[in-house]
C-alpha cells in the first residue's frame, strides 16, 4: 500500500468555509471515485490554516487511474471552481510504509 498525504494551506480565515464546501460537495465525489480516505485533519499548532488528508492506494497505477477519473468528473470540476480561490498552496507526498508500519 502507498499513502498519499495532501496538505492544503488556506488563506487566513478561510478554513471553515473550505471544510464546509468540501464536506458538502467535494467529499461525496472523492469517496465515490477514490474511496480510500485514511483521515482528514485540520491543524491547531504549527502551520495554521491547513487541512491534511491521507489517502491509501494499492499501487501507483491505482492512484493514477482514480485521480484521472476524479479530475475528469464534471461535478469535481465544479467543486474545484468553488474552492480554488480559498487555497494558498498545496503539497502532495507519497508515503511508503516501512516493514514495521501498521499500514502496509
Amino acid at each position: 500500500m502507498i499513502v498519499e498525504e495532501r496538505i492544503y494551506t488556506l488563506h487566513p480565515g478561510k478554513l471553515a468555509e473550505y471544510v464546509g464546501i468540501y464536506q458538502a460537495e467535494g467529499m461525496p465525489i472523492q469517496m465515490k471515485i477514490i474511496g480510500s480516505m485514511l483521515g482528514y485533519f485540520t491543524t491547531e499548532f504549527g502551520p495554521l490554516n491547513q487541512v491534511v488528508h491521507l489517502w491509501g492506494y494499492q499501487s501507483f497505477e491505482e492512484r493514477a487511474r482514480k485521480r484521472a477519473e476524479l479530475q475528469a468528473h464534471p461535478d469535481w470540476k465544479a467543486y474545484l471552481a468553488k474552492t480554488r480561490h480559498l487555497i494558498h498552496s498545496q503539497e502532495n507526498k507519497i508515503l511508503n510504509p516501512t516493514a514495521f508500519s501498521p499500514i502496509r
